[in-house]
């Protein structure tokens, strides 16, 4: 056994046998492990000696979490763009079914325009908690978080826009793709976040914009429910929201993480 490292890029994978597994990233190859997720937040790494080209496994989403939890309008220039409220004083708290999860290089698939014709994109930080946690002080809230990652809080805008609340628009299968994979020991209150469509800049901002910090949304929002280790924390999204069809290809990156990128059909 061996320590885990303060900066490492883990992913979570299926093998050609149809077994899961997490693995390091070292870079072209996986170092696969026999650890399991609560091993690693405990920063426990087993290598099992087997290592692996990425094209010869399937990434899954880098984690199974009991929950996930979405700020909205952390960004003043989305709040605007959306109608929403622009610095707030307290969260706006939504979440996400475990069925709009997808993994990187997943599809997302659009409603029939009966139900939405407006589906846009929401590049986002997000994290990914380590230890169960309740009423945490703003001082050691990031101390709960195992790593970040990357979300893309996929919206069918006209329905946020009528509803009282937000579980219809955000809650379609697969309109959470998340990952390719955890990093740990970065930093989540500095990370540049830019998302293309198509090749197109359309974000470009930097969690260091947020109206509300991240040590202060984690300890308010376990002041409500308490978090759990492999929990999702999505920290909103940078102005730039936009529209997505068939045939679009979205690609999500953050510095240091790494790109998230799925095909819209």
């Amino acid at each position: 056994m061996q320590v885990l490292q303060k900066t490492q890029k883990i992913v979570r994978y299926q093998n050609q046998q149809g077994k899961i597994h997490y693995g390091i990233v070292d870079d072209e190859m996986i170092l696969q492990l026999s650890s399991s997720f609560a091993e690693l937040v405990n920063k426990e790494i087993k290598y099992d000696g087997v290592e692996l080209k990425h094209s010869d496994v399937k990434i899954l989403e880098p984690v199974k979490p009991s929950k996930v939890v979405n700020f909205g309008w952390t960004y003043a220039g989305h709040a605007k763009e959306t109608g929403g409220e622009a610095n707030l004083v307290e969260p706006f708290l939504f979440l996400k079914p475990l069925s709009s999860l997808i993994a990187d290089k997943e599809k997302i698939i659009l409603p029939p325009n009966d139900l939405s014709n407006q589906v846009e994109l929401e590049g986002e930080v997000a994290l990914v908690i380590g230890k169960r946690g309740k009423n945490i002080k703003e001082e050691d809230a990031l101390d709960y978080v195992f790593g970040c990652t990357i979300f893309n809080d996929v919206t069918a805008r006209d329905l946020t826009k009528k509803d009282p609340q937000f579980t219809r628009g955000k809650g379609f299968d697969t309109f959470g793709p998340l990952g390719p994979c955890i990093v740990t020991g970065i930093d989540p209150t500095n990370l540049r976040i830019v998302t293309t469509l198509n090749g197109r800049v359309v974000q470009d901002g930097n969690t260091n914009q947020m109206s509300l910090s991240i040590p202060f949304l984690i300890s308010w929002l376990s002041q409500v429910m308490t978090l759990e280790p492999g929990d999702i924390l999505a920290t909103g999204s940078p102005s730039g929201s936009c529209s997505i069809n068939s045939g679009d290809v979205v690609v999500v990156e953050v510095e240091n993480i790494g790109q998230l990128c799925n095909h819209v059909e």
